[in-house]
């Protein structure tokens, strides 16, 4: 039950933070800060995230992309910015949350909270490119908004019923797995139509290659 309980936390940590990681990071620590979360002897590790100076950073990085992320492209262009940050950011949560063990047990655990971060953070930024098509800002700050509500929810029920979690966010990572090869293909698309649309605005049209005959060469 108590490995569960520790796996439950530590997906719960890698996958939020591949959606909002300086929320989590504030949420998490705030509850260990003022003790709404009770660290049990095998969550000492996470003590460090009701430090001062974490609380602070997590804070002022939280109101930056607070902002950022409600303005269309520029939350992608930060989305882009964090593809690395996030996943490593939700690693080491992971890890804290997971606590001393075998060596190889810790790539293991490393290697699948990386894995879980990458994937929300994945969907996340696939969601806010195929919203940025739309010329309205308002999906951008719902979308937003949606997140951080989900970060709140997933934060609370990791703390409270941590095994909850860990089933919750094993549906949703494996989910997102599916649902993510179709979702870059869209994205593909669209890129490729806005290309050709920037094409004929220029007077200008893609190339044709296929008339072309092997090993010639074009005038």
């Amino acid at each position: 039950m108590q490995i569960l309980e520790q796996l439950g936390l530590a997906l719960g940590l890698a996958s939020l933070a591949g959606l909002n990681l300086y929320l989590t990071v504030f949420l998490t620590g705030m509850l260990v800060r003022f003790d709404a979360l009770h660290l049990a002897a095998k969550y000492q590790t996470l003590e460090v995230l009701g430090h001062d100076w974490v609380l602070i950073t997590a804070a002022v990085l939280y109101a930056i992309e607070f902002v950022a992320d409600k303005v269309p492209w520029l939350d992608s262009l930060w989305d882009s910015v964090h593809t690395l940050i996030r996943p490593v950011g939700g690693t080491l949560l992971a890890m804290q949350a997971l606590g001393e063990m075998p060596a190889h047990m810790e790539v293991v655990g490393a290697l699948l909270a990386g894995g879980a971060a990458l994937t929300t953070h994945s969907a996340k930024a696939g969601t806010r490119l195929l919203a940025n098509h739309s010329p309205e800002p308002a999906s951008n700050i719902a979308l937003s908004i949606a997140e951080d509500i989900a970060v709140v929810a997933g934060t609370l029920i990791m703390v409270l019923k941590p095994i909850i979690a860990l089933c919750l966010f094993t549906i949703v990572i494996v989910t997102l797995w599916l649902v993510l090869p179709r979702m870059f293909r869209v994205i593909r698309r669209s890129f490729e139509i806005i290309r050709d649309k920037v094409r004929t605005l220029f007077g200008r049209s893609a190339p044709d290659y296929s008339v072309t005959p092997p090993g010639s060469s074009r005038a």
